[in-house]
């Protein structure tokens, strides 16, 4: 008489393997200490009257707190390098007597725990020196999450990073050191916020004397911010 096959329960993505130990973020506190700065900001840095950022924030500051209140799972990622890792120490100086100093206090815990990674298939081989970020929460992160991901870009001095968009994603910046322009439309400094609506057209350059370091959250539909295809826009011909 043939057995019948046994339905397993569907996989969660979130859970780790039979056998693994579980660790989650309450057992990490380095970490939490940093999703909790990471609030703060978004709770406490103004909006600038705009209406549209005071949204976002608020979305941001939501999922921040859902996903830290069910304890999510910290599953640890090989750490890496890559070569503008070399002004990490830089950026941080900078930031540490700036006005985000509580978060990149708490930075210098986790830094050994990062994995810087360039998204992109294809780099330009002088923007594979200049240029990489690291998911600190989301699909990727060592903090796994859905609908949000947190993470930090760092740039080193003088580097432009190409247009690109980001298709279903709301994205914002803070700024934790170094001086940079968004599309050559201000200079901004420690402490800013900068959004990007989703498909809107961004490129960032950075001053020439000290390094840059971004923090940035992503919004958007999981199936999107687990798949985000990196990929920089081509620049429209000029007219003649």
């Amino acid at each position: 008489m043939p057995v019948s096959a046994t339905k397993l329960p569907p996989v969660d993505p979130l859970t780790p393997a039979m056998g693994q130990m579980e660790t989650r973020l309450n057992d990490v506190p380095d970490w939490k200490y940093v999703f909790q700065e990471i609030d703060q900001v978004y709770r406490l840095g103004s909006a600038g009257g705009s209406p549209i950022i005071r949204s976002h924030q608020r979305r941001v500051r939501e999922a921040i707190s859902k996903i830290t209140k069910s304890n999510p799972y910290y599953t640890p990622r090989q750490p890496e390098n890559k070569p503008v890792s070399a002004h990490w120490g830089r950026a941080l100086d900078l930031a540490d007597s700036g006005p985000l100093a509580h978060l990149s206090r708490v930075l210098y815990r986790v830094e050994s725990q990062l994995t810087w990674e360039y998204g992109y298939q294809k780099v330009p081989r002088e923007l594979a020196k200049r240029y990489a970020y690291c998911e600190m929460m989301g699909p990727q992160g060592p903090i796994q999450a859905e609908g949000l991901i947190l993470g930090l870009v760092l740039f080193a001095p003088g580097t432009t990073y190409p247009q690109h968009r980001h298709n279903e994603i709301e994205e914002s910046y803070i700024s934790l050191a170094g001086a940079w322009s968004e599309n050559d439309n201000a200079v901004y400094a420690p402490g800013s916020l900068i959004l990007n609506r989703s498909t809107q057209h961004h490129r960032i350059t950075v001053g020439i004397r000290e390094p840059c370091l971004l923090a940035y959250a992503w919004i958007g539909p999981p199936e999107r911010l687990s798949a985000p295809e990196f990929r920089f826009s081509k620049l429209p011909r000029r007219q003649i």
